[in-house]
């Protein structure tokens, strides 16, 4: 009797050694609420604090004790298993860089891209604009979304394990809203979304229905291209087209789903189309020396130096007016194009995506003539230091496969004449 009133008055005493020892934590935490949502779901009286959470109070304390994907895949394989599978078993690769090289940097985002005592990190893909942001915007702007690789509370929540939180849409919400990827809002406004908020989800399909059915964890089923709107390889989309069809064949006939995902496809290439029009107009402006600041004169990009950056890895900041166009373009208006298109929801399509889309093009192509009118429109050589401008402007089109080998090869034989005539 002596020893066990010794042993509790040491846990209250010691609490990391009673963790150790694997003393009850309820004795310090009975009215926490990460306590009374454990006592409340699935894990109670299956798992203790220690099983998730590890034997480091100090760590506990700090808040350090972090439940990776790992810790909940020793009891989930299956589900894990599906994760990984999934683009969202990629968010930390698509969302992080990095900071080893950064001023100011967290030493605790090391975690996130490398296992503990491991060097090697898991993904050598790094996010520009997450480098770019303050410690303190990374933590809240970037990795409260793309943690979602490794943290299955990012969904579920910390300890509680009801099934209704992940089944309403507003917990894809939190990621996928705002204006890059408002597929919540074009969902949520449009048929589907307003039959579920009229009727429910008995007869009209959420986020879940479609991305995870039968609770699958492999939210990707279906799609047949990545953020970015470029298709995937023709057997892989036609694969996860079936796939999406077999699904809209619950509630819609086949032809009808496979002809109107036909259209969004349309749509998307065409958005595409565009896009790049307006990328080449950028590229001729560089290849002019015409934007201004120009890429080697400005602050470097934390990935490509001065090189002109107008894909995924495009930052906001430090660049050219007619780059800031492109990048609302490109990043925002696209996006709400072909992904209303695809979620069924015709003003994000149209107005507050391909009518953007081609307003913006719009202004890029009048920026583009008040840089060439300001600057100088290089045109055919008429002395020396435009004839090595122009074969400069030929050969940069030709690595970027603008030209091909023989219309590069005609080009330069014309401007070559113009110099030796």
């Amino acid at each position: 009797m002596r020893w066990l009133l010794c042993f509790v008055l040491l846990m209250c005493v010691s609490p990391a050694l009673a963790v150790e020892r694997g003393g009850d934590c309820l004795s310090c935490h009975q009215q926490d609420s990460a306590n009374r949502q454990l006592q409340s779901s699935s894990h109670a009286g299956k798992l203790g604090c220690g099983d998730c959470h590890g034997v480091d109070h100090d760590a506990i304390d700090q808040g350090d004790s972090y439940v990776s994907v790992d810790v909940c895949g020793r009891c989930h394989a299956l589900q894990l298993k599906e994760h990984r599978k999934s683009r969202h078993g990629m968010g930390l690769h698509a969302g992080w860089g990095c900071t080893r090289n950064t001023a100011g940097r967290d030493k605790q985002d090391c975690g996130f891209c490398h296992q503990q005592g491991d060097s090697q990190p898991i993904s050598t893909v790094q996010c520009a604009r997450f480098l770019k942001q303050s410690s303190e915007m990374r933590q809240i702007g970037c990795n409260r979304c793309h943690m979602v690789e490794n943290s299955c509370a990012s969904c579920h929540g910390n300890h509680l394990t009801a099934a209704k939180i992940v089944q309403d849409p507003l917990v894809c919400a939190k990621c996928h809203m705002g204006p890059d990827h408002p597929q919540w809002e074009a969902w949520k406004t449009s048929q589907h979304g307003t039959l579920y908020q009229s009727v429910g989800a008995s007869d009209a399909p959420t986020c879940q229905t479609c991305h995870m059915p039968q609770g699958t964890h492999n939210v990707s089923g279906g799609l047949t291209a990545p953020p970015s709107g470029k298709p995937y390889a023709k057997e892989k989309a036609e694969k996860q087209r079936a796939m999406m069809i077999d699904l809209c064949k619950n509630c819609h006939a086949a032809g009808f789903a496979a002809r109107d995902l036909k259209n969004a496809d349309v749509v998307r290439l065409q958005t595409l189309g565009l896009v790049e029009e307006a990328r080449k107009i950028i590229r001729d402006l560089d290849d002019l020396g015409l934007l201004d600041p120009q890429p080697k004169g400005r602050v470097e990009h934390p990935q490509r130096g001065s090189e002109l950056v107008l894909d995924g890895a495009m930052l906001y900041e430090d660049i050219s007016h007619i780059e800031s166009l492109f990048f609302r373009l490109n990043k925002y208006a696209a996006a709400k194009t072909f992904k209303g298109a695809y979620h069924q929801n015709p003003d994000y399509t149209h107005w507050y995506g391909n009518a953007e889309v081609k307003l913006l093009l719009n202004d890029i192509k009048g920026e583009a003539s008040r840089l060439r009118e300001r600057g100088g429109q290089v045109q055919l050589p008429q002395n020396a230091q435009q004839e090595e401008k122009v074969l400069e402007v030929l050969q940069n089109r030709f690595k970027r496969g603008e030209l091909s080998g023989d219309e590069y090869a005609e080009k330069k034989r014309q401007v070559l004449e113009q110099i030796l005539q």
